[in-house]
């Protein structure tokens, strides 16, 4: 995608084999374009508990990137795997692509060109996303009185900056907008980060796609209204039956396009899919972060970047990152081989060999 006129990805190295990577500093945004480098799996690390890097295909991306620094630094690898995946409980993708590079490492092959494999992959895929989801608007704007906008609504950030290019729920959004479909995007806030006031308003004015950020707590007044066509969310981890883990407050605009009979998809590449987990309300695990984060805000006063305190002084505040949405909410799943039912039987037959699949089941990386 492009910042300014310039295409960037959200990740690269700063030289062929380096080992030092270049990530956008998402804390930075809107307000400031940063290139952090880091130059260590340490600091790589960080970065993904610090979220400096974000997203579920960004943080897997930059996990792998993170194993081959510890190959350069001649680390233990399952040591360093293990310090990776414990960064962001949530997200499937970043033990996915530890455990690849691991298998990489097992079978002595080029940690450097699988960890770029990994990265391409991540945008191809999301590319093949918009390919497939394009459909689902094409459809709606067919529908529609000539020149009338498809209104979707989109939560937190399933953009290109929340993996290595296009995104997955704005990949569709992107691919029409480029092909003159007319298009507008209602943004949630979500809270608490607001990444989708800071992140997804940001780069869907930087792609000069039509877009309206909104409180989160309108999204249902809005499809009442008939002003939803169609809802299209992101994932950090769906199970082999459909459940769909994703920020906090995605279960809630599911539930009101499923009151008021508004399409609710979720898009995501294959690495987001858990085949270990069949119940996710029950299995997936659920991010608690600082509760800062709750009771506090982030903007640009007076341009200085400012944290005011939203609450009294000594509060208490609860910070759950992520909500399971069930399958029977959800309408469709978007992947990189086409559009899905939210179903054990629809995933199956989507992705036959990865039935089997497990994470962690050959590599025992949690008892280092």
């Amino acid at each position: 995608m492009r910042v300014d006129g310039r295409y960037f990805r959200t990740l690269w190295p700063r030289g062929a084999r380096s080992s030092t990577l270049c990530a956008i500093d998402q804390r930075e945004l809107p307000h400031r374009f940063v290139i952090a480098e880091l130059d260590d799996a340490a600091q790589t690390a960080q970065a993904i508990s610090r979220m400096l890097v974000r997203g579920a295909g960004l943080i897997g991306a930059t996990a792998a990137y993170g194993m081959y620094q510890a190959s350069c630094e001649g680390q233990d690898l399952r040591a360093a795997a293990s310090l990776l995946i414990a960064t962001r409980p949530t997200a499937v993708n970043l033990r996915w692509s530890v455990e690849r590079m691991l298998r990489a490492a097992d079978e002595d092959r080029d940690l450097y060109s699988e960890a770029m494999a990994i990265a391409d992959e991540d945008a191809d895929w999301c590319q093949r996303i918009g390919e497939h989801g394009i459909a689902l608007i094409r459809d709606i704007a067919r529908r529609k009185p000539a020149g009338e906008a498809v209104n979707i609504l989109t939560h937190c950030n399933a953009g290109w900056l929340a993996f290595v290019d296009f995104g997955s729920a704005t990949a569709p959004i992107y691919r029409a907008h480029d092909e003159g479909i007319a298009v507008h995007v209602w943004v949630d806030e979500t809270r608490p980060r607001n990444q989708g006031a800071q992140l997804t308003m940001w780069e869907l004015m930087q792609h000069g796609v039509a877009c309206t950020l909104i409180p989160d707590n309108a999204g249902g007044h809005l499809m009442q209204h008939g002003m939803v066509d169609l809802c299209i969310v992101g994932s950090d981890r769906t199970t082999r039956c459909g459940d769909v883990g994703n920020k906090i407050g995605t279960y809630l605009k599911a539930l009101a396009a499923h009151d008021n009979g508004v399409p609710f998809y979720a898009a995501m590449p294959s690495s987001t899919l858990d085949w270990s987990i069949g119940d996710g309300v029950r299995e997936i695990p659920i991010e608690q972060r600082d509760a800062d984060e709750v009771l506090r805000a982030r903007g640009l006063l007076d341009g200085r970047i400012v944290e005011p305190l939203l609450a009294p002084a000594g509060a208490n505040a609860a910070n759950y990152a992520f909500d399971v949405t069930p399958a029977r909410l959800v309408t469709g799943i978007i992947t990189e081989r086409g559009i899905c039912t939210a179903s054990e039987q629809g995933l199956r037959d989507m992705f036959p060999e990865s039935v089997r699949l497990q994470p962690s089941d050959s590599l025992d990386v949690d008892n280092v």
